[in-house]
């Protein structure tokens, strides 16, 4: 059974930073290097930056469980007419099981609720396997951007978006 844990207190986000470790350095290092990667955990997905982003800048975390195991986790911003779809990531065991589809239908409701025209997101161009699921549930792709995240990195990515 898939459920959904809204993130709000130090320990769930501690939960997340180590959830958020764990899958990156499986999932990243076939697109990334090991540099790059850690580089952006610490910019993106540290402690401090997820506190920040909940208490000052209105993000939504949520932690994914599958069967009362911490699954994956996503992170939505609500902005004037859209929701951004900041980050949704599985576990490897996790993938294929249907539970990414289940988490874009919850975000997909949020929306609806906060009276959202659409959803958008940021997909590395080089992550097919992410592009094509996000094809399959009905994103297009409006844009693509090269962003200087600094240290000499870039995010050379797809903006998709799906219409409410």
């Amino acid at each position: 059974m898939i459920s959904f844990f809204d993130v709000k207190k130090d320990k769930d986000i501690l939960l997340l930073v180590n959830l958020s470790f764990s899958i990156w350095h499986e999932y990243w290092p076939a697109i990334l290097s090991v540099r790059q990667i850690d580089y952006m955990l610490n910019k993106f997905q540290s402690f401090d930056v997820i506190k920040s982003q909940i208490r000052d800048e209105g993000y939504i975390y949520n932690l994914i469980y599958n069967d009362k195991v911490p699954a994956g986790y996503f992170a939505i911003h609500p902005e004037i007419n859209k929701l951004f779809l900041s980050k949704l990531y599985i576990k490897k065991e996790f993938r294929h099981l249907g539970i990414g589809a289940e988490a874009f239908d919850k975000i997909c409701k949020t929306a609806e609720k906060l009276n959202k025209k659409s959803v958008y997101l940021t997909v590395n161009k080089y992550n097919i396997n992410s592009v094509k699921a996000y094809k399959k549930w009905g994103f297009k792709q409006i844009d693509a951007v090269v962003t200087d995240i600094g240290e000499g990195f870039v995010m050379d990515d797809y903006i998709m978006e799906y219409q409410l």
